[in-house]
């Protein structure tokens, strides 16, 4: 099984993506993680997209994909992937897409992590406190979500289109959430 997670920064994906990646046996690819860790380790990327990263902004498409790519077609020769926080925007799932159904490595569903933009500010400002995170600050919070709202809302309707997308109402407990996540999926 293949999943995209997608959702607003605060959304949970992070702790829906490394749940359900463990429920499902799934290999849990979560880009701001593999980005962050590029950053961290000083590499030639790291070192490019850090500055983009501080902001907010969006990584280039091309950088995406070349990140993600290999590890999402390796990950469909296995057992499947749950892939959150890519794509974030309809240009890079057009271009992943043409990637991925070469190696028929395309997603099976597509979850959409949805909650009150006061909520995501809350949630993600708390993040900030716990994990010191230097992307989690004010000013960063409101360009992500302008951002997301820009640049990634519209796979909504992409994937909506597609006919597959589920809504989960994202603003409940976090074992609710995953329960109504293997619901949409049909999972046991």
């Amino acid at each position: 099984m293949n999943v995209l997670l997608i959702g607003p920064p605060g959304s949970g994906k992070g702790t829906q993506g490394e749940r359900l990646a463990e429920l499902l046996g799934l290999e849990h690819l979560a880009a701001g993680d593999l980005l962050r860790a590029e950053v961290t380790k000083g590499t030639p990327l790291g070192k490019r997209v850090a500055d983009v990263m501080v902001t907010g902004e969006l990584v280039p498409d091309a950088v995406m994909i070349n990140l993600l790519m290999p590890r999402v077609l390796a990950a469909n020769d296995a057992n499947g992937y749950l892939l959150d926080g890519f794509p974030r925007s309809v240009q890079q799932a057009v271009e992943a897409r043409k990637l991925a159904e070469v190696a028929t490595a395309g997603p099976d569903a597509v979850i959409y992590l949805d909650a009150p933009r006061d909520e995501l500010v809350r949630r993600i400002l708390s993040r900030a406190e716990v994990e010191g995170r230097p992307d989690d600050n004010p000013e960063t919070v409101e360009n992500r979500l302008r951002i997301f709202d820009d640049a990634t809302r519209p796979l909504i309707d992409h994937y909506r289109q597609r006919g597959l997308l589920h809504v989960v109402n994202a603003d409940q407990d976090e074992d609710e959430v995953t329960r109504e996540i293997v619901k949409a999926l049909g999972a046991p």
